[in-house]
């Protein structure tokens, strides 16, 4: 289904679908295309919470006390500024774009995962 997304708005408004550019975007004050920014992270929201309601199990419950959840959000969104771009639109929209840049990030995010995996599992 991201995939799919990702392909419908490329095609329909040739934008790529990183989710840190999109929302990033919304920040900026004179963003123009507002519309369909806001929809894409409507539809973002409302398809979680229709996965949360549908089937509680499949998404689970929160693992990490709120204060831990928003100090992770922060550094993801400085390492998103920091990549120039989030896993969404190297991964999916990059990698398909046969982009170097994007193959460098995503083998990044990949390698960073598993040592953050790693050094997790050891301190708790």
């Amino acid at each position: 289904m991201i995939g799919a997304a990702s392909a419908l708005l490329l095609l329909t408004h040739g934008r790529i679908a990183g989710i840190s550019g999109i929302s990033g975007s919304l920040l900026q004050p004179s963003t123009h295309d507002r519309g369909w920014r806001l929809a894409f992270l409507g539809g973002l929201a409302a398809a979680g919470l229709v996965a949360s309601l549908a089937a509680p199990a499949a998404v689970g419950a929160q693992v990490r006390p709120l204060p831990i959840m928003i100090a992770a959000g922060v550094i993801v969104g400085f390492g998103t500024r920091l990549g120039s771009g989030c896993t969404s639109g190297h991964g999916v929209c990059g990698m398909s774009r046969l982009s170097a840049r994007s193959l460098v990030a995503v083998v990044t995010f990949i390698a960073t995962g598993v040592a953050t995996a790693t050094l997790a599992r050891g301190v708790s």
